[in-house]
């Protein structure tokens, strides 16, 4: 193992520890700035607050799941996490930004939970997503997941940045302002797109179905 994968607590189960002084803001983007750099001991001082972000996306992931199910909580957990700590050149301007990286590590590691699953019952019939406000998706469906994906890459053709909207918001719960924040786009962009890649991938959902 490398030097990042060395310093995952699996215990910590994204909490932060007690006595953790909270960073602000300002401190946040400055160790971001600091990892993208190479200080690894920026990603040291990171680590409880990227785990608090990773179990707040995670939660939304799992919420409601049987206690069994195949994909637990601190294993999505400590899997963003490595996938995260591993990148060779960080690249993260802010919070919003670090948290669109880290939708997209979520995104395709439920993508791949998706892929091992749905390959062990083959032959089910398509399955219907729902694009509701909360946007946020359950992987107790394999197989909406896998199709929420491939819709995804299709509108990604059509147009990157709807794709990217759907995606921020979808796999990683941003807000309408983070959205416009991490795209440089402005909120009634944001909205605009939200609404037209929604209706889109409605109708590409549930054409196949």
């Amino acid at each position: 193992m490398n030097g990042a994968r060395e310093s995952v607590d699996p215990k910590a189960g994204g909490q932060i520890p007690a006595g953790t002084r909270r960073l602000g803001q300002h401190e946040v983007t400055q160790l971001l700035a600091d990892w993208s750099q190479g200080d690894r001991a920026a990603l040291q001082k990171l680590t409880p607050l990227v785990y608090e972000e990773l179990q707040r996306l995670a939660h939304h992931y799992m919420e409601g799941q049987r206690p069994d199910h195949t994909l637990q909580t601190t294993a999505l957990v400590n899997e963003a996490y490595l996938r995260l700590a591993d990148q060779k050149r960080p690249s993260f301007t802010n919070r919003s930004h670090f948290l669109a990286v880290a939708a997209k590590a979520m995104r395709q590691i439920l993508v791949d939970h998706a892929k091992a699953s749905h390959r062990q019952k083959r032959g089910a019939g398509a399955s219907k997503v729902e694009l509701d406000e909360a946007a946020l998706v359950s992987p107790k469906q394999p197989r909406a997941i896998l199709d929420l994906n491939d819709a995804l890459e299709r509108l990604a053709m059509l147009d990157s940045r709807k794709a990217d909207v759907v995606e921020l918001r979808y796999f990683g719960g941003l807000k309408q302002g983070e959205n416009a924040e991490v795209l440089k786009i402005s909120t009634v962009t944001v909205h605009r797109d939200w609404v037209f890649a929604r209706a889109w991938l409605y109708a590409e959902l549930h054409s196949a179905a």
